[in-house]
């Protein structure tokens, strides 16, 4: 495993919708991990593999107690409620800002070996699989933000 740097906002990489994965091979886990140890690092709720410079709809998910949720190919299938809060991104370090999403998510997805699954997320992991998913389609959460907040140092 290996800390890959995180692309920041102005970085075309974060503006371009990503590929399927086709190929469900070493070069992927290598990549999952990679994600998985800089997500480790960088201390975030999730990461998406165009942060990393890689073109493909690859995304972990950091579920907490040291549990990291890979998504391959992702779908939302699914979304229930709605709530506006402050979310950040690793590529858009020192701001936050107030995005409505759905307080419930369910995701179709395949793991690193092309088994396919669905996973459902509330809270803050719901929000994170939108966010996260949002940069798969070169989306960045500060084109959705409703207004901006101050973030604590």
């Amino acid at each position: 495993m290996a800390y890959r740097k995180i692309r920041e906002i102005g970085d075309p990489c974060l503006k371009k919708k990503c590929r399927p994965v086709t190929e469900f091979d070493e070069r992927l886990h290598a990549l999952l991990d990679d994600m998985k140890e800089t997500l480790r690092m960088a201390e975030g709720a999730g990461l998406a593999a165009p942060q990393v410079g890689i073109l493909k709809r690859a995304i972990v998910v950091n579920l907490g107690d040291n549990k990291m949720l890979e998504l391959v190919n992702p779908t939302i299938i699914k979304t229930e409620g709605s709530s506006i809060e402050a979310e950040g991104c690793l590529s858009v370090p020192g701001k936050a800002g107030e995005v409505e999403r759905p307080t419930k998510v369910t995701v179709i997805a395949y793991d690193r070996f092309g088994k396919r699954f669905e996973y459902t997320g509330e809270g803050i992991n719901a929000r994170c699989l939108c966010h996260e998913c949002d940069h798969l389609d070169g989306i960045l959460y500060v084109e959705k933000v409703i207004r901006f907040v101050d973030v604590e140092e």
